[in-house]
């Protein structure tokens, strides 16, 4: 098929927007604390945030330039707010009122009357009306004062902005700390009634429509959640994607954390899906009902290493934890773990529960099921978990496989057998999960192997752990490949 690789536009449809559209603003954050924006109104926005230390801090960001649209469905780039006047009505709760120190502070960043590199500070109390939790704020740009006391500070150059962000912290805020809080607090800010006034109120936006096609899409939390899901959505459907989008929820940011002596972990009991992650999928699956979307909810035995809880990893047979080469790494659950498998399926069911809500169809795929072979070729097999439960299968202690690349003993591949056996009774412990939360008979489950590695020709064998014959219809209702 014919195709074009945009770089920029070039004569094609565009449309205007209102300057900080709700649908066009970002947010940033630390780990392990996560924050997540929605839009709630065409004029408005909310920001739900889980602040974990005393040091988390989040940003609410415009950006005069648009990084991460794709170049045809962009917004204009415009850096002069001379003029131009930004207000709205803001609620908050969890997080430090405007009126004390630390309270949500607007910082400007740009360039000064000479051309050098400068962020001023604005207190957004100063310019509010109301109590510190519930107020209407208006920014005159041009009459902005940086500084803690009203009408005293240094005036902000409103006509060279990079961006602004809206900082965000927690009761018991430390600047620069990383101790945990007492406790985590859920912190929330809406910005209702947006509206741009006065010089450049209107943004150009590019706005074409490809012609729908059969190509696929796929998406994912951990990469995507600093963007709203409207903005999200938008990009899907005007480049042409229609039906199903496989949405990865990733392996970092969706569940909630506790805190232990060594950092976070986890949380091994409730619900597992934090509150940015619920407010944001919420918003997505609701943002594809309105487009005609279906969204695959795709979830993994994967898990960033650094919060995943000791005894839930794979390991090898000399204790070394199963971790790929991301960095930082991630780890493998243990199918054999009655824990973590137990977290994972109470975390397919908060999604479904996420898309029942919004009236899309129960899609979840089971993502990546497998037991990790390291690069050496050893299986890791020799969790305290699998080793029982694979030593109660075999009737003795599993024996150790030092290198699936060359040829295997009988006892050996009846291990790969047995681990196989253990991982399709994870994965349909997954199913059953899934197809309990939703109405009789309305869900479909997905599988998705990774083909590259289940079918290396170097690890012939591995297939026997990591494509069991329990994965045979009827387990799963759909086969999905990952393979490249």
């Amino acid at each position: 098929m014919a195709f074009w690789l945009a770089s920029a536009p070039n004569g094609q449809e565009t449309d205007w927007i209102q300057r900080f559209d709700p649908r066009f603003w970002t947010v940033d954050f630390p780990r392990p604390m996560v924050a997540a924006v929605t839009t709630t109104a065409p004029d408005a926005l909310r920001v739900d945030a889980s602040f974990l230390t005393q040091g988390d801090l989040a940003g609410l960001i415009w950006a005069s330039a648009d990084t991460l649209s794709h170049p045809l469905l962009g917004y204009a780039e415009e850096h002069d707010y001379s003029g131009t006047t930004l207000s709205f009505h803001w609620r908050s709760g969890g997080v430090i009122p405007l009126d004390q120190p630390n309270g949500a502070t607007l910082t400007i960043e740009g360039l000064d009357a000479g051309g050098n590199a400068r962020a001023w500070y604005v207190r957004l109390w100063n310019y509010a009306s109301g109590t510190p939790t519930d107020a209407a704020i208006s920014l005159p740009f041009s009459h902005l004062l940086a500084g803690y006391a009203p009408g005293s500070g240094e005036a902000v150059y409103p006509a060279a902005i990079t961006r602004m962000f809206i900082s965000l912290v927690a009761p018991g805020y430390v600047g620069g700390s990383s101790a945990a809080l007492s406790a985590p607090v859920d912190g929330w800010i809406e910005l209702n009634a947006m509206r741009c006034s006065g010089d450049r109120a209107m943004l150009r936006v590019g706005n074409i429509f490809v012609p729908p096609h059969d190509l696929g899409i796929a998406t994912d939390f951990d990469d995507l959640c600093s963007q709203t899901p409207a903005r999200l959505v938008r990009t899907i459907r005007q480049l042409g994607y229609r039906g199903s989008v496989v949405h990865y929820v990733g392996m970092s940011h969706f569940f909630r954390l506790t805190a232990t002596a060594g950092g976070f972990v986890a949380a091994a009991s409730g619900n597992p899906l934090g509150g940015p992650a619920t407010a944001w999928h919420a918003g997505f699956f609701a943002e594809c009902e309105k487009a005609g979307l279906s969204p695959i909810s795709s979830l993994s035995f994967e898990m960033l290493a650094q919060w995943c809880p000791a005894g839930w990893r794979q390991a090898a047979a000399n204790g070394d934890p199963a971790l790929t080469g991301y960095v930082p790494p991630s780890t493998l659950l243990s199918p054999a773990n009655a824990a973590a498998m137990g977290w994972l399926q109470a975390a397919a069911q908060g999604f479904v529960t996420l898309m029942v809500a919004a009236g899309v169809p129960v899609r979840v795929q089971v993502g990546e099921p497998w037991w990790w072979v390291m690069g050496d070729g050893r299986i890791c097999l020799y969790d305290a978990a699998a080793k029982a439960t694979l030593g109660r299968a075999l009737g003795g202690n599993p024996v150790v496989i030092a290198d699936l690349r060359q040829p295997l003993t009988s006892a050996q591949t009846a291990l790969l057998d047995a681990a196989g056996a253990v991982l399709a009774a994870a994965t349909a412990g997954v199913v059953a999960a899934v197809r309990a939360a939703a109405a009789p008979g309305s869900a479909e489950v997905l599988l998705l192997p990774y083909l590259p590695t289940v079918l290396d020709p170097a690890t012939p064998e591995a297939r026997r752990a990591n494509l069991p014959l329990g994965w045979a219809s009827p387990a799963f209702d759909r086969l999905q490949i990952e393979d490249y």
